[in-house]
């Protein structure tokens, strides 16, 4: 018999995995035509900091360093680059896990924000280091902030439909453990 406790949880990384692989699809298919229009918001990032704060126990270490690997290489992206850095940002996050859990929904999201902001500004660093070409600056800082102003619908979402949620001071599963 599998604990339900252990199965909710590989349920929760099976769901996050096909969700995933879903964004990473989405984002290889040519859907636009026209050249130079906005960026679209970095879906992934913004689910796999909405979990991690929600239910950290959904998302280890290996989990989110496999996806992330798995998207730069897809996007042609510098391997290991985009995922060092959101591996980076995800434990600071996950190290303060204790506080950000009494933070109100403004607060977090303001925290996410300056993550995202910090992550981008990595990204742009290391690129300008060793002299790679990169996007325009106003062109990559627009994707940051509308990844910024999507992260809300993206955490509601998970509320909603998966059912991914803070635990409350004191709350426990069906077993009676503490979460």
């Amino acid at each position: 018999m599998v604990d339900p406790l252990r199965r909710d949880v590989l349920l929760h990384r099976g769901i996050y995995v096909l969700v995933a692989l879903t964004l990473i699809f989405f984002r290889l298919l040519p859907l636009g035509t026209k050249a130079g229009s906005l960026p679209g918001p970095d879906l992934l990032l913004c689910l796999t900091l909405a979990w991690l704060l929600r239910r950290p126990d959904y998302l280890p270490v290996l989990l989110i360093a496999a996806v992330f690997f798995l998207e730069d290489l897809l996007l042609l992206r510098p391997p290991g680059l985009w995922a060092a850095l959101v591996v980076l940002g995800t434990e600071i996050l996950r190290s303060r896990i204790a506080l950000t859990r009494e933070l109100s929904f403004l607060v977090e999201w303001l925290f996410i924000g300056l993550m995202m902001i910090a992550l981008f500004l990595g990204y742009r660093l290391t690129f300008s280091l060793v002299m790679l070409p990169q996007v325009g600056f106003g062109y990559a800082m627009v994707q940051v902030l509308a990844s910024i102003l999507v992260y809300p619908v993206v955490v509601w979402l998970s509320h909603v439909t998966l059912g991914v949620h803070k635990p409350g001071m004191g709350e426990v599963d069906d077993m009676g453990r503490r979460l």
